[in-house]
Formats: C-alpha cells, structure tokens, sequence
C-alpha cells in the first residue's frame, strides 16, 4: 500500500503541473479539428468530438504476467453525433505467445456511447455518462475474447484548471454466461492527470484498478501505474509512448505506444 499511496502522490503532483494535451474534460474544444485523446490511459473524459467529425485512436502493447505475453492493437473510431455526444466503435488484433499456444486473431468489438450530462458543476466538474456493449467476436477458446455479451456502464468525472485537467472514472460490468470463462460482475475506477510539460511535449500519469471478482472465475484485484509521455505533432495529430506497473495483485507489466488522429469532418 505504501508504493499505490506514492503513486496516487505523485499523479496529483503531476495533475496540478500539467495536462494531457487534449485530454481534458472540458466540453468539444472552439477548434473542432483538435485531437481529443482519451489513451493512452484507462480513464477516458468528458469530452465528445464535434458533431460529424471523426477522430481514430489506435495503438501497440504488450503485456506480461509470469511467463504468458499478450500483444494487442487497441483502435477506437469516434464520431461525433449530435452536441455532447460521441459514438466510440472499438475492437483490437490479439496476439497470444509463452505459456499459452501461440494463436492470434481478432478479439471482442464494443460500442460506446458517450453523452457529456453536465459541465462545469460543482465538485463533479464537467460529469459523462458512457454505457457500453461488448460482443463476443474474439475467440474465447483461444484467448482473445472472453466468449460473453458484457454490459457497461461508466461514470466519468472531469475537471480543467486552464491547461491543467484531472479524470476520475468508476465502471461497471455485466457479463452473460455462468462466470466459467469471466466473472459476471466487474467493476474499475481510475484517477488520471497529465499535461504539457515542454512546447510539444506532454506527459500522462494514472492509477487504475480492478477490483476482486467472484465466481468461478473470479480473481484477486489489481492496482497499477501508467505514465509515459505525448507529443504534439500537429494539433490533429497526437502521439504517446509509455509503460505500466503493476503495484498490486496479478497485474501484467506492459509498454504501449500509438496516436489519436482527428481525421476531419464527414
């Protein structure tokens, strides 16, 4: 406990110095055209891309937990719908490799829907309500899906202090099946912050964690650290690299890398 109650020290720190560029919870900014990333964190914001407009996340990690890896390219695809809010489509390739047979393939897609319900409110600041689904496309039998219809809903708090912004999401997930191949019930919460640091160069930082699970498939929770940096290649254009730490719980050491690319209007 004492290395999670550094860390969440240390992301407040961050949070009070800078801001993800782009990463704020404030409503779509004045320029349309400007990148809105939600990665490279787990916690997303409040913000929602401007009707008609389209923005691309897509990236590389890979994870690794007592000998097993997992490769994987996370991309989301955002549209804006109408004024505060966004349709999210996402889905990954998966590569399996180390004490699992070696498979790869696609894993399980999702959509979101993201509707910013308030801004600049006292205590929750700018607050978003994200209700999920996920579909079962991955292969359950290989390990690049979980084989369940999941039902997600995640409450997401976001707050600016000029170029200076903090995230803190909580979820919930509902799965389908008997809890053999995942648990029924998942819950997660998260505190993100981050900003620029120099000129183009930005930072993020984060803690996150899954709590305990039951069933048969249950398992013990996990807490981690992300941080790594971003850098501004054009207002557009916005690039990440970084790592996660496991601070409790059986959570993978992982890196990442990748880009969110506000493509342009419909």
């Amino acid at each position: 406990m004492r290395s999670l109650s550094r860390a969440v020290v240390a992301l407040f720190a961050l949070s009070s110095i800078a801001r993800a560029q782009g990463t704020d919870g404030s409503p779509a900014p004045a320029d349309p055209h400007a990148a809105q990333p939600e990665r490279p964190t787990v916690a997303t914001h409040a913000g929602t891309v401007a009707p008609g407009w389209v923005e691309i996340e897509a990236g590389v990690e890979r994870d690794d937990l007592h000998g097993a890896h997992t490769f994987f390219t996370p991309t989301v695809l955002k549209l804006g719908v109408v004024p505060r809010v966004q349709l999210e489509l996402a889905s990954s390739f998966v590569h399996l490799s180390g004490t699992t047979p070696e498979y790869s393939g696609i894993g399980d897609v999702s959509a979101a829907l993201k509707w910013r319900v308030i801004e600049h409110a006292p205590v929750i600041g700018d607050f978003a309500l994200q209700p999920s689904l996920k579909l079962p496309s991955g292969s359950a039998l290989h390990g690049t899906g979980t084989g369940t219809t999941d039902a997600g809903l995640l409450l997401i708090s976001s707050h600016d202090w000029g170029d200076y912004a903090l995230d803190i999401n909580a979820g919930y997930t509902r799965r389908s099946g008997n809890g053999s191949r995942a648990p029924r019930d998942a819950t997660l919460w998260t505190v993100s912050g981050g900003g620029p640091v120099y000129e183009s160069l930005g930072w993020v930082a984060e803690v996150f964690g899954f709590p305990g699970t039951t069933g048969p498939s249950g398992n013990r929770g996990t807490v981690a650290f992300l941080t790594g940096p971003t850098f501004t290649i054009a207002k557009w254009f916005i690039v990440d690299a970084g790592a996660i730490v496991p601070l409790a719980g059986p959570q993978p050491h992982s890196w990442y890398a990748g880009l969110t690319w506000n493509v342009g209007k419909l």
